[in-house]
């Protein structure tokens, strides 16, 4: 039988310390306490102390669930260390009543590790029944963060739900909420500002299914509220009110391919930086943030290429713009030492507002309203004034279509277009470069000429 070890007191106990081994140094000793069978406390060399029961918690067991057998034919002990707390947090006599709690519970096939790891799964679980979505909000946007190509749009997603979900739902625990929460929050703005509150149902909707992911989900309810399926029936259907409210879905306004050469002899009578970053847009095709962000070491002068990374696209991944002899023309007449290296930047020498160039194209249709002229709009859109996306990319794209006979997917890459598997198989070879240089070339020259060859009809009608 092993030794039955003597009861120490509590003097005795709070007198223990640590032994000191061959070469000076404490070490961590276990002194058997006595009262109960296998407690001990544990005198750390740091110089805390805890108890430690050690205790035989069911059998060893082999790669197969079998159990192991001792010399003798007998099961093999699995002996366990379990903690009981910190002396002198826990008393000696603490010690002992938890000691003795536990020894009932493995008599009775309790095993006390298994249980307080079930009590302690049953408490994460209680908490994260009460996370709210204001914070599994914060943990979803750390995760988005990384996703957003620029601090402004990160800044704005982060700001929709602390403006217009927060107020409402975000001190709710996630799973509580229900569609009509969701149909509570998007009501104010639903029928007066349908795009904004659609943003707001799909950032939101964002974190019902962050909170729904993983093999252990925050939100136990399967359901998330903000998806239009769920809410189908308790809000009158997106479509119907964006065309109610007037604001059904509508390209930018483009000005006719046919008023272009008006516009860009218009153009170049001017001589900001706006009105060349504009001019440099319709002649590449290109986004309105993709010239105002354009950079030297972007430009190929001698290839006469404009080469765009994957993190500057719209569709995340690397364009090449083969330049026109204006194109480039063009980009000679523009500083080469700039602030940031820009291309087209500010007057304070940073990246150029999107509205100025807006604001450029709605003084200019003005200022020729006022000289008699027809302005620059589009008749296909109730005649409101043109945008720079619609004129840079819709007007190039209505002249590939009406005045060339370049396949479609030649306009679809210079667009930047990869919607096709004609064009996603151009991307993969070399963007058509070669075949979309005289293209470019030929849009140049209708930029600023204009058909050349109604120009000689109507000589030979004069004449």
């Amino acid at each position: 039988m092993p030794k039955k070890a003597k009861e120490m007191t509590a003097k005795e106990v709070r007198d223990l310390k640590p032994r000191i081994g061959k070469d000076g140094k404490p070490y961590n000793t276990y002194y058997a306490v006595g009262g109960v069978s296998g407690l001990n406390l544990e005198a750390a060399a740091t110089g805390g102390k805890s108890w430690v029961l050690r205790v035989a918690v069911g059998v060893q067991l082999d790669t197969k669930g079998n159990p192991k057998l001792d010399k003798n034919g007998y099961p093999k002990p699995q002996r366990q260390s379990i903690g009981l707390g910190g002396f002198p947090d826990v008393s000696l006599s603490q010690a002992r009543d938890k000691a003795r709690e536990i020894k009932e519970k493995i008599a009775q096939g309790i095993n006390p590790l298994e249980e307080k790891k079930a009590a302690r799964a049953a408490l994460i679980a209680a908490q994260r029944r009460n996370v709210t979505f204001r914070e599994v909000a914060k943990d979803c946007y750390d995760v988005k963060a990384a996703e957003f190509k620029n601090e402004k749009h990160s800044l704005q997603w982060w700001r929709t739900l602390e403006v217009n979900a927060f107020p409402s739902i975000g001190d709710m625990p996630i799973n509580e909420i229900s569609t009509d929460d969701v149909v509570r929050t998007l009501k104010p703005k639903w029928d007066s500002t349908p795009d904004a509150a659609d943003r707001i149902r799909q950032r939101m909707g964002a974190v019902f299914e962050y909170a729904l992911t993983g093999d252990k989900p925050i939100r136990t309810n399967p359901v998330n509220p903000a998806r239009w399926e769920n809410l189908k029936g308790k809000l009158p259907a997106f479509q119907a009110v964006k065309k109610k409210s007037g604001k059904a879905n509508r390209h930018h306004p483009a000005l006719p391919y046919k008023d272009m050469p008006r516009l860009m002899a218009d153009l170049r009578s001017k001589h900001a930086n706006g009105a060349k970053a504009l001019q440099f847009a319709i002649l590449t095709g290109a986004r309105s943030e993709e010239v105002r962000k354009a950079t030297w070491d972007e430009i190929d002068l001698t290839e006469k290429t404009w080469h765009l990374s994957a993190e500057r696209m719209k569709a995340d991944r690397p364009h090449t713009v083969p330049l026109s002899d204006a194109a480039v023309e063009l980009l000679r007449t523009m500083p080469k030492k700039t602030p940031g290296n820009l291309i087209f930047g500010s007057a304070q020498g940073k990246v150029m507002s999107d509205n100025t160039l807006s604001k450029l194209i709605k003084d200019m249709h003005a200022a020729d309203l006022k000289r008699g002229g027809d302005g620059y709009t589009d008749p296909k859109q109730d005649n409101r004034i043109a945008t720079p996306h619609g004129t840079a990319r819709s007007s190039f794209k209505e002249w590939a279509r009406k005045a060339t006979r370049y396949p479609d997917e030649y306009s679809e890459i210079a667009l930047a277009h990869v919607n096709t598997d004609e064009t996603r198989s151009a991307y993969a070879r070399d963007e058509l470069l070669a075949e979309r240089r005289p293209m470019m070339q030929e849009w140049a020259r209708y930029c600023y000429q204009g058909d050349q060859s109604e120009s000689e009809d109507a000589e030979k009608e004069a004449g």
